[in-house]
């Protein structure tokens, strides 16, 4: 989780600081991805869908069975369904998203043999995104 949020500062100052890490099923990094909705101006720049379609690209198989998504942020409803359909085995993530979570706090859309962890650096993953949206309010 921790490379997981080094990875969210290289969206600084331009988007939301989430930062995610695809690995395989022996530890491998497959891809990694932080957001970028603001500096690309794209829609879907989401930290685990870019991370998602990097891996799928690598490996050429769109089916990420036996992978592991480490994600600063609870996934939204747009990501759950990437990871969902992905067939991702299991989410790590760091700070609950009670807005916009989508495993668990607000929505909870999963598959019965997805394995979900959160809470993992939780404060410090909390603390990079209010910071970010604080800096905001002030400019």
């Amino acid at each position: 989780m921790r490379q997981a949020i080094d990875i969210a500062k290289q969206a600084l100052p331009y988007d939301v600081p989430i930062g995610c890490l695809l690995l395989g099923s022996e530890g491998q990094l497959l891809a990694q991805g932080c957001n970028q909705r603001e500096k690309e101006h794209l829609l879907t720049g989401h930290a685990e869908i870019l991370a998602i379609n990097e891996a799928s690209k690598t490996s050429q198989d769109w089916r990420l069975t036996d992978s592991t998504l480490y994600v600063t942020l609870e996934p939204c409803l747009m990501c759950a369904g990437a990871i969902f359909q992905s067939k991702i085995s299991t989410v790590i993530f760091g700070a609950y998203d009670l807005q916009a979570g989508a495993m668990g706090s607000v929505q909870n859309l999963i598959r019965p043999d997805l394995q979900i962890i959160g809470g993992i650096l939780e404060e410090e993953c909390a603390s990079l995104l209010k910071t970010f949206f604080a800096s905001r309010r002030e400019n």
